[in-house]
């Protein structure tokens, strides 16, 4: 089993700034992937980004956050940061960090692990 535990949501003016940090615990030696998703109210959850601890560290992006979003990761911490800029109002979501332990499609169900969310609220 591998337990996430989000932070580093909030509020934040458009155009502004957010790092949200999602830490694994318990059997994070299985973990091929994290990455994160996210729900705005009335809308189904939806990828965001991923990353590949086992494969180089290979990242993907959904189109809506290229170039705004970057994911990376402290092995050594287990850790997995969502760095946001240029936020915009239609960013604001609940955002869930999750993980997998084999190869997954940007598809929610296919990560056996998640957190409970964070909240992203992004003012216009």
């Amino acid at each position: 089993q591998v337990q996430l535990v989000e932070s580093g949501g909030g509020l934040v003016q458009s155009g502004g700034s957010l790092r949200l940090s999602c830490a694994a615990s318990g059997r994070t030696d299985t973990t091929y992937a994290l990455g994160w998703f996210r729900q705005a109210p009335g809308k189904d959850r939806e990828f965001v980004a991923v990353l590949s601890w086992r494969s180089g560290g290979s990242t993907g992006y959904a189109d809506a956050v290229k170039g705004r979003f970057t994911i990376s990761g402290d092995s050594a911490k287990n850790t997995v940061y969502l760095e946001m800029n240029n936020l915009k109002p239609e960013d604001t979501a609940l955002y869930y960090c999750v993980a997998t332990s084999s190869p997954a499609r940007p598809i929610y169900v296919e990560y056996e692990y998640r957190g409970q969310g964070t909240q992203v609220t992004v003012s216009s």
